[in-house]
This record gives C-alpha cells, structure tokens and sequence, in this order.
C-alpha cells in the first residue's frame, strides 16, 4: 500500500501544475454541504450549458440501462440523486481541465482510453449480484491516471517513459516513475482528487489501484468492490488494445473476480457484452 504524508503531499502541491477545482464544482459542494435544494442544485448544472448536455449524454448512453430517455437536468438529479449527479459532472469537468498546448501527451487519446475503462466498469456493474453505484464506478474510471498529464507537464521526459513502457510493460509504470521521477501518477492523482473533494473512498482507490495487496490490506466492501471492478475494467481495456492481458493480471484475477462474484458463467457473458462495447466503439 503506498503511505501517504503531509511531505509528500506539500511537494506534490509545490511541484506540479494540478487543474483547479472548477467554480461549478464549488457551487455544487457548497450547496451538498448545507441543506442541500434538488432543484438548486439542478440550476447549478443547468446554468452551464456544456456541462448539462454532456451529463445528459452520459445519463442517456447505454451504460446505465435506461427505460425512458431524461430529457433535463431536474430529472436527472431526481433520477440520480444529489451526489451521484455531481460524481457524473466532476468526471466530465476532469476532462475539461488540463490544457493540451501545455502537455506533450496527447489527451484525446489519453480521455479516450480513460473512458473506455469508466464506460466498461459501468457495464460490469450491470453483471453483478451486489449493486454498485455506476456514477461512483465512472468518476473512478475517468480519475484513476489522473496524475499522468500532470506528470507529463512537470517532466520533459515523461511522455518517452510512457511510450518505453507502452513497447515493454512488464514492470509497472508506477515503478519506472518512482526510479526516474522519484513520485508516480497515483500520488498525484490521490492529490488532485483530494483538492477537488471527492468522497474519501475514490480517494483511496485512486492512489492504491496499482497495488496488488490491496485486498488484503483493505477490509471496507465497498472499496474493494469499486477496486476490484477497475482493475477487470481496465484489463479488459488492455486485453483489447494489446491483445494480451496486462502483465500483473495473473497475480489478482482470482481475488478480482471473487470480490465481484463473478462465476465462470457470469463472466463468459459480462465478457461477451464489454468485447461488443469495445467493438462498437472504436
């Protein structure tokens, strides 16, 4: 498990270029935090336009499974509930707030491959026996490598490590990063997630989900249910895009899929329904 201090988190602070919270977020936040008005806060989302369709697109995407089409912002928030909405418009907002001409990555293919795995753990949600929410599945998705476009504006020579280890990823990136950069992109994610206050288990999931002992180290359901989830979802991304699965994946399958109760029958269909996401959209 990786420990985190007020040192690490003073360096992280002082070092690197993270997005600011948006003002709509804030607004949002502000509002949860007292007597919180459904209808207020649906005039937050509202008020900005980009925002409100893209939370309408995602609502509306085969993802979550709808009956009927939401054709607002105010049944939206009655059909999510106040926190699930806003976990769907900071996930959006996230993709909004790192400038491309100040990063040597390209972030479209990076969001690209974010949403990818935020869409497939949606899916997985679907398929299992105990519900998780799919807003909180989604923000995870779309946060967990956060930390790498904030890594590839602090460091010239981040996006060349990144590409080394798209040619040869059998040791883990967050170890090549700790050896040449002496920090990694889960710290710097956790740290992003933190300064825009996102719930403390997203937190957590975002700066332990490279490591393989989480299971154990970990004893809250939820978490490790949201962990595991990612962890399938992300493998399933790289099975797709490298025709192999990631090299870490034998060490965590069985702990993965037995946290999801995932039998054998049960994860032939939820792996026919992501290849065909995955397919459709690409």
């Amino acid at each position: 498990m990786i420990e985190i201090d007020n040192k690490i988190l003073n360096d992280v602070a002082t070092g690197f270029t993270i997005p600011a919270k948006p003002d709509i977020l804030q607004a949002l936040q502000d509002e949860l935090s007292k007597e919180p008005e459904l209808f207020r806060v649906a005039d937050i989302i509202a008020a900005d336009v980009a925002t409100s369709a893209a939370v309408l697109k995602i609502i509306n995407s085969p993802f979550y499974g709808l009956a009927r089409t939401i054709s607002d912002i105010r049944q939206a928030v009655m059909f999510l509930g106040l926190e699930n909405i806003t976990n769907l418009v900071t996930g959006y907002l996230l993709k909004q707030a790192y400038d491309q001409s100040k990063c040597s990555l390209s972030l479209n293919r990076f969001w690209d491959n974010a949403n990818d795995i935020a869409n497939v753990s949606c899916i997985i949600a679907r398929h299992l026996k105990t519900p998780l929410p799919p807003e909180n599945l989604h923000l995870i998705g779309l946060f967990h490598d956060a930390g790498i476009p904030a890594m590839a504006i602090r460091f010239e020579q981040y996006a060349k490590l990144l590409q080394e280890h798209r040619e040869n990823d059998s040791t883990p990136l967050f170890t090549k990063e700790e050896n040449r950069f002496k920090t990694n992109h889960a710290v710097v994610g956790y740290y992003l997630a933190t300064s825009w206050n996102l719930p403390k288990q997203i937190c957590q999931i975002i700066l332990q989900h490279h490591c393989d002992d989480f299971f154990n180290a970990c004893s809250d359901d939820f978490e490790r249910s949201c962990f595991a989830c990612l962890r399938l979802a992300e493998n399933f991304v790289h099975i797709a895009r490298h025709f192999r699965p990631e090299p870490q994946w034998h060490t965590i399958e069985l702990r993965v899929l037995d946290t999801l109760q995932l039998d054998e029958y049960d994860f032939q269909d939820l792996k026919e329904d992501v290849e065909e996401y995955l397919i459709s959209s690409h």
